[in-house]
């Protein structure tokens, strides 16, 4: 095993708000909010940062704004980047990347949104322009990001002999995760006739194969590790490598080329092996980017977790359970505990680490593998206890 890549990153706080369908608050008091309750966390004021990161769709409010609210006299770097779901592995590496360049010690990420009540997702018409593409998918049926998921998990599923037995198993046992978690907005039970009861909004895809829309922030501190030592209130989490990377026809799954089942993971999991010095025998939890089901169960193939024949076994047999060899999504995932495009559940793998989250904590786990999903364009990062 090689040491981490960034020597001198860790994040040494982590805040969410409350998770809701209707926040009744600008997207800005959410963000305040989070990133106050990350620098709680951290032990820090916030005169503290000096480096601020954040990822949106034109639905969020900016770092400059962020900046003077929180009442910064100076920040050495910021950046909005344009980006959903696949940012929320690789902006833990930006920023890592940062603190190591000497060009800031105390960065503030966040990700705040009204997700429900605000400004919906679910348009396709993010490319050339607004509405561009959009002519030429709508008289197919494609109205949004489930539709394209739908295409890519239906021939993957058919490949792979994946039917909805094996959905409604990942759903039904992330439900029961979530029911431990007081901050997910579904916590009820699920049984099998609630899944299948569920309508379907785009084959393979019901309802309930589908993230939350969601009001929420959620904010993390990363922070140089001279800092972490006297500021840490919790146990400083080491990232010990991230990666960013995609195949053909990039975020759009219509033009991913031969093979529209091969998703971001396909891509990334050899680079992020590589960059850490790690093998999938050294992943002990796994938070997996989860905006519809079938896509972890693509990740878990892609990243060495089980062979291809073995999908039906490893959704059954309790290795992704809370105190299975391989821990899946303890808070729920965006299926359950909501959709913060993703952060929310870096953020669980960063609690558990640190052996916080109480009623969920998965015993032991020293190295968790978190990803963000883009179609073909995605990211991950490897968190570690150890430097």
């Amino acid at each position: 095993m090689t040491p981490s890549r960034f020597h001198h990153a860790v994040i040494t706080g982590a805040g969410c708000t409350e998770f809701s369908r209707e926040s009744g608050r600008s997207v800005l008091e959410l963000a305040i909010e989070a990133a106050d309750l990350a620098l709680a966390d951290a032990g820090m004021e916030r005169g503290a940062i000096d480096g601020m990161l954040t990822y949106q769709l034109g639905d969020s409010v900016v770092c400059a704004t962020m900046a003077r609210s929180l009442g910064l006299d100076r920040l050495r770097w910021h950046n909005d980047i344009h980006g959903g779901g696949s940012q929320c592995a690789s902006i833990l590496g930006e920023a890592a990347l940062l603190i190591e360049a000497g060009l800031a010690e105390t960065i503030l990420i966040y990700r705040a949104m009204n997700g429900r009540s605000g400004k919906r997702m679910g348009q396709i018409g993010q490319g050339a322009g607004d509405g561009m593409e959009e002519q030429f998918l709508r008289p197919y049926g494609f109205l949004g990001p489930a539709h394209l998921c739908a295409l890519s998990s239906q021939l993957y599923m058919h490949q792979r002999g994946l039917s909805a037995d094996d959905l409604a198993e990942l759903v039904i046992a992330q439900r029961a995760k979530a029911a431990k978690n007081p901050r997910a907005l579904l916590r009820t039970p699920l049984t099998r006739d609630d899944y299948f009861a569920a309508p379907m909004i785009a084959e393979p895809l019901r309802r309930l194969d589908c993230c939350l829309e969601t009001d929420a922030a959620c904010a993390l501190i990363v922070t140089s590790t001279r800092n972490a030592k006297s500021a840490a209130q919790g146990r400083p989490i080491h990232i010990r490598a991230a990666v960013r990377g995609g195949g053909p026809g990039i975020a759009a799954m219509d033009k991913a080329g031969a093979d529209p089942s091969a998703i971001f993971s396909r891509h990334v999991a050899p680079l992020i092996y590589e960059a850490a010095g790690l093998a999938p025998s050294h992943i002990d939890l796994l938070q997996l980017y989860d905006a519809y089901s079938p896509l972890i169960l693509q990740q878990l193939e892609d990243f060495g977790f089980c062979e291809p024949g073995e999908l039906h076994e490893i959704v059954r047999d309790g290795r992704l359970a809370q105190n299975g060899r391989l821990p899946l999504n303890l808070n729920g995932g965006l299926l359950s505990e909501g959709y913060v495009h993703g952060l929310n559940n870096v953020i669980e793998a960063v609690t558990q680490l640190q052996g916080r989250a109480g009623e969920r904590q998965t015993p032991g786990a020293s190295m968790a593998l978190c990803t963000g999903f883009g179609g073909s364009m995605g990211s991950a990062a490897i968190l570690s206890v150890e430097p």
